[in-house]
């Protein structure tokens, strides 16, 4: 029987330096014990966030050349988790994104109901025996973007509020809320373009370029955060105004 010597684990050279042995008594902190139930919550969520950046991915090319669809910057006040109520687990965390087009600029937030019924009373919206603060929520972000927006471009602009449900369980509506468009994200695209043309698409493009800047997010937004000079409609960085004796 041949016995061959044994050989080195391979890995990456050390060009001629002495390889360092691995000290079996290395302070290395020990992975923290995780529960099951944790486990699969964070597995979840995790497949939740990753159907909603598929759903964003999809808006982009739903909306067509018309629509500019910007995702929301990732900032801690920007993060929001449904739920939290003791004794219940908490909802996958909301997302959405910004839509800016010939109807104006719209602060889109998606939901994820999956097959259970979502009911609609107003303000109130309940999936499974849970009422969690979509509506509020999506005021408050349409409220966010139109501040950092204004104070970048030194003027007061309207961003209305969208909530889209995704999933495949029926909608039940007893009465609208106010300030909130409701829909589904099948019913999206068309329910954006029902809103008419307020703006030019050269004024929807200085907006989307306003609102890609990550500068105008951080901390509290002040003109000229957004890096370009903001002139109204019609107008060029040329014109003068009209002088009157």
């Amino acid at each position: 029987m041949t016995v061959y010597p044994d050989r080195a684990p391979l890995g990456r050279p050390t060009f001629g330096r002495p390889a360092q042995p691995v000290s079996p008594s290395t302070d290395v902190a020990p992975a923290p014990r995780v529960s099951p139930l944790a486990w699969a919550r964070q597995r979840r969520t995790d497949r939740a966030l990753r159907l909603m950046s598929a759903t964003e991915d999809r808006a982009i090319h739903r909306l067509g050349r018309d629509w500019h669809v910007i995702e929301w910057p990732h900032l801690p006040e920007l993060a929001r988790t449904s739920g939290g109520e003791p004794g219940k687990p908490k909802q996958p965390p909301a997302m959405g994104f910004m839509a800016i087009g010939p109807g104006g600029i719209f602060s889109v937030s998606l939901a994820q109901h999956g097959r259970s019924r979502v009911l609609i009373a107003g303000d109130v919206v309940q999936i499974g025996g849970r009422r969690p603060p979509y509506i509020s929520q999506a005021r408050r972000d349409a409220k966010r973007v139109a501040k950092a927006i204004s104070a970048a471009i030194g003027q007061d602009v309207k961003v209305f509020a969208v909530l889209a449900f995704l999933g495949s369980g029926p909608i039940s509506v007893n009465g609208l809320p106010k300030e909130c468009i409701v829909t589904s994200f099948r019913e999206l695209d068309r329910v954006l373009e029902s809103t008419g043309s307020r703006i030019s698409h050269a004024t929807a493009a200085k907006l989307s370029q306003v609102a890609r800047n990550p500068a105008i997010w951080v901390n509290q937004p002040y003109p000229g955060a957004s890096g370009y000079t903001w002139h109204p409609e019609g107008s060029a960085p040329g014109d003068k105004g009209t002088q009157r004796g």
